[in-house]
Parts: structure tokens; C-alpha cells; sequence
């Protein structure tokens, strides 16, 4: 695990590699900033993950909006009001679906049990998906389109709910891989083109990858303890991009860990999943 960008985030989130541009891009949610090589885009409120539109544009996740971002102009048009009847709540992971959504997590700002929320934006609409979140994690899809992931992080299991052909749960969720028992406490996760399952873990510093029955098959170590995203990315998609954050970490801890909060990079043996592009 080398490092990719030494800019150290409160609490980087959001990975997303662009497939047009070709380009990285991670969010620090506290410190209210996208990022990308030697670029950086400041907000007025937390934003923490986003999905690409066209090459010049992202839907991004804001304190109480979805916005359409223009990467050349930084200028931001709200599309979707999300959870703006509560003032003390926050976006946190989020990922794009196959069929042209975007399923978007919300939480407290002191991630008060169950206060937040899972969500989907489709063509024009968003819709609460799953109420009594308290920390939204793991949104990723299929190879297929056929199932999503999530969890909520303190119920250390992440779920599987098939879907309809318009990108909709259809049925109940049930669990894909459980860490119960375990020190792991899953975070933001991304599946790659084989099915395998890959999470980054919030005090362990490491992402384990998983196979479809739920079976931890590897795991990489990251310099980081508080892991929170990764995503695939790099020209063949087979570069494992790795977030961290560094809040929350004492002066000791952080003198003894100086990469908490940086961005990672991996060469690995496996190929990932272009991210789909977001139908507005």
C-alpha cells in the first residue's frame, strides 16, 4: 500500500473513480472539500460522496441537497432536497447503482442511534429506503445489477437486498457478510467484476475482501487505523484506492501514525467495475 495523496483528511470518504476523465476523485466530509490530484474544491456544508453525470459533472452529496457540480466552474445547482427536515444530520457513503441511481447514506452529526437514513435518487426522485440508520455504510452493487450492499456500521453485518429491473429493493435484505464477534467494523466497501467484496475497516487499518458466500479470502493492511473507502480506479481498474481519516486521533496517536487521513493506493490482481454513470 503506497501512498497517493499526503493531504492529510478529517474524514475522507467518497472514493470515486471517473471513468471519462480518467481521474481520482475523495471527499474530506469535515473539513467540507472534494479533492482530486493537486485539486481542490471547497463547500459551504459537509458533502461526502458523489456520482458522475458527464465528464464534466458530478452529483454530489451536500448537508441537505444533491447538487449537480461543475468541475470546471465549481458551481453547484440543487437537484433533490435530501433530508432537509433535520437539521442535524449529514451525508456519509454513497455510490451510484447500474441502472442510473444514486443510493446516498445520512446520519447524525454526533451519530446519535438511529437518526439517519438510507436513500435512493432515481431520475428525479429520492426516497427513503431504510429509516434508523445510524452510520450508513458499504453501498455497492453487483456485477449484475441484481443485488445492492449496505450496513450500518455498528451492527457490524453488511446486508444484501436483491433488486427490481428499476434499481428498487425487492424483498428483504439479509446478511452477506457478519462480523459480529469480530474487532471489525465495516465501512465504506466496493465489489469488484468477480462479485468479491472489498471493506475497508473503521480501527483495524486494513480492507478485507470477501467472497460471495460472505467468506473472508484476503486482507490488506493500510497505514491508516480508521480505513473508511475504497474504490477501483487506475487505466484497468485493477488500482485499489484507499481513504482514511485522522479525526478523532490524539496528538500521541497521530505523532505515532502520521498517515492517518491520507489517500492510498494499491497495484492489485484483481479488476474492478467502471462506475456508472448517473441519470439526472
Amino acid at each position: 500500500m503506497t501512498i497517493h495523496d499526503a493531504r492529510t483528511c478529517l474524514l475522507g470518504e467518497g472514493a470515486l473513480w471517473h471513468p471519462e476523465r480518467e481521474e481520482f476523485f475523495w471527499f474530506d466530509i469535515l473539513g467540507r472539500r472534494l479533492l482530486s490530484a493537486g485539486r481542490d474544491w471547497a463547500f459551504a456544508d459537509h458533502a461526502s460522496a458523489a456520482g458522475w453525470v458527464d465528464r464534466e459533472t458530478l452529483l454530489v452529496a451536500t448537508g441537505k441537497a444533491l447538487v449537480r457540480f461543475d468541475l470546471s466552474s465549481g458551481a453547484a445547482e440543487p437537484v433533490a432536497a435530501l433530508d432537509a427536515d433535520d437539521p442535524g444530520t449529514r451525508p456519509n457513503d454513497g455510490r451510484a447503482d447500474p441502472q442510473g441511481g444514486f443510493w446516498i447514506g445520512t446520519m447524525g452529526l454526533h451519530a446519535e442511534d438511529g437518526r439517519g437514513a438510507i436513500w435512493r435518487y432515481h431520475k428525479g426522485e429520492v426516497r427513503c429506503l431504510y429509516p434508523r440508520i445510524t452510520i450508513p455504510n458499504s453501498i455497492c452493487f453487483a456485477p449484475d445489477g441484481g443485488h445492492a450492499y449496505f450496513c450500518d456500521t455498528p451492527s457490524k453485518a453488511i446486508q444484501r437486498v436483491r433488486l427490481d429491473r428499476d434499481g428498487w429493493p425487492a424483498g428483504e435484505p439479509e446478511t452477506a457478510v457478519d462480523l459480529r464477534g469480530t474487532d471489525f467494523n465495516p465501512d465504506g466497501s466496493v465489489i469488484a467484476a468477480d462479485g468479491t467484496l472489498w471493506n475497508a475497516q473503521w480501527g483495524a487499518g486494513r480492507v478485507a475482501v470477501y467472497d460471495t458466500a460472505g467468506r473472508e479470502i484476503a486482507a490488506h493492511a493500510v497505514p491508516a487505523s480508521q480505513t473508511t473507502c475504497p474504490a477501483f480506479g487506475g487505466p484497468d481498474l485493477s488500482t485499489l484506492f484507499v481513504t482514511s481519516a485522522a479525526a478523532g486521533l490524539s496528538q500521541d496517536v497521530l505523532a505515532e501514525t502520521p498517515h492517518a487521513g491520507r489517500t492510498f493506493a494499491l497495484q492489485t490482481d484483481t479488476r474492478g467495475q467502471a462506475e456508472p454513470r448517473v441519470l439526472l
